[in-house]
């Protein structure tokens, strides 16, 4: 957990720093990539992914050292070729779990939150799940077993490899010549976010383009189709935490209303959107249909509005990295008490983006939550220690939130008719 925490503090601004390259260049260009709310939902999933992460929330069925103790024909030493064939075994195992989440039912709910923003950017590759708990894939990674490539090795390559992953997410590169045909590139991915028909559940690959041309799923972009970015049902919501249970809700819904038993038990693992005939008639989903007369979601927000919530999500993160640097002086519950109250930061302000009538009670909650903390404690996570009168501030800033957030739960209704009238 702490080499993760330590990676990540090198990473977030690494990521932060090509998030405002990419906006400088799009400026540039008279190209718009960039919505600020969907922005900040974007960052918002980021950061409650890596909470997740840090909390330790998951549940691995058979672990990769377990795998390689039983099942490895060879023992293979570190060295630059087992990097390279943990890289391209690696990326063989993500092509394929990610087919399987866009494929079942089920498992889509575990990748949901990555395709949910109608946006194409750099900050829409930090969506990242925070419900796919349980590993559930463990044996796409047996041929990495049968090589005996050590266990340490693949948790390195597993961090590269994802980062990796990151900067192919923008539609400022254009078509990159004859890496078309080996790796992932933006185009490629553009293809695989849009909800066009002719792009739908294509070029699945992290990093090697040809596993797509091996197994028949790829699709190059076309010049007269261009993408339209989302998902097929759209969530309509800025909110991370709610995109990432939306999918799995209107599965137990649909479980629930059909009468066979048949149904209630295979619509889990059907193709993804299948639901039983008799659900499908009484309670039908509005789906897209034609992409191009699609509207994006955005409730009308005032400019001071934008501001605040921009100011929440770098409070946020300025309070995650002070988690992050501090986390080795930290007991578990103390990290379980700072993440939770982080991740209800998160729920409030994009609740309140959403203009939700949850939002005043999800900051009532986070501000008696926060309070509790310190009085307890009688400090923040030993903030003081970096410098005075940190606890203090979190103090002010708990009490600034909790105003604000009445303020504008009112103000931004009246900005709402005003838009509604216009």
């Amino acid at each position: 957990m702490e080499a993760y925490a330590t990676a990540l503090t090198y990473a977030i601004p690494g990521f932060l720093v090509l998030i405002i390259i990419e906006m400088i260049f799009a400026k540039l260009k008279g190209v718009e990539v960039n919505n600020s709310m969907d922005m900040i939902s974007s960052l918002s999933s980021g950061v409650t992914n890596t909470l997740v992460v840090l909390l330790g929330f998951s549940v691995v069925i058979v672990s990769y050292d377990w795998m390689v103790s039983h099942f490895a024909i060879l023992t293979i030493e570190n060295s630059v070729l087992v990097f390279v064939l943990a890289f391209i075994g690696h990326d063989f195992a993500g092509y394929w779990s990610h087919r399987f989440n866009h494929h079942v039912n089920v498992f889509w709910n575990r990748h949901i939150v990555h395709h949910s923003s109608e946006e194409f950017n750099l900050s829409c590759a930090l969506r990242q799940e925070i419900s796919a708990v349980i590993g559930i894939f463990f044996f796409l990674y047996i041929p990495m077993a049968f090589l005996g490539l050590p266990t340490e090795t693949v948790a390195t390559v597993s961090a590269i490899h994802l980062f990796a992953q990151f900067w192919y997410h923008t539609r400022l590169i254009d078509k990159m010549g004859f890496l078309e045909h080996i790796l992932v590139t933006p185009s490629h991915h553009r293809v695989h976010h849009a909800i066009n028909d002719e792009y739908l559940d294509r070029n699945f690959a992290p990093i090697f383009i040809i596993w797509d041309k091996m197994f028949g799923t790829f699709q190059e972009e076309l010049p007269d189709v261009p993408p339209v970015y989302g998902v097929k049902k759209a969530v309509e919501t800025w909110n991370p935490i709610l995109i990432n249970y939306l999918h799995i809700w209107s599965l137990f819904k649909d479980a629930w209303r059909t009468e066979k038993l048949w149904d209630k038990a295979r619509l889990w693992f059907m193709p993804t959107g299948w639901r039983p005939a008799d659900v499908r008639e009484k309670y039908p989903i509005d789906y897209t249909k034609n992409p191009y007369t699609r509207k994006k979601y955005q409730p009308a927000a005032s400019r001071i509005f934008k501001v605040w919530s921009w100011l929440q999500l770098i409070i946020t993160n300025v309070l995650l990295y002070h988690l992050l640097v501090s986390i080795a002086t930290y007991s578990f519950p103390e990290i379980a008490l700072y993440s939770t109250f982080l991740m209800v930061t998160i729920f409030s302000y994009t609740t309140l983006m959403d203009k939700h009538r949850l939002a005043v009670p999800a900051e009532l909650a986070k501000f008696l939550f926060g309070i509790f903390i310190i009085y307890q404690s009688g400090q923040w996570f030993g903030l003081d220690e970096y410098f005075t009168g940190g606890t203090v501030l979190v103090v002010l800033y708990i009490l600034a939130s909790f105003a604000g957030t009445l303020y504008f739960s009112w103000w931004e209704k009246e900005v709402e008719q005003e838009a509604i009238i216009a």
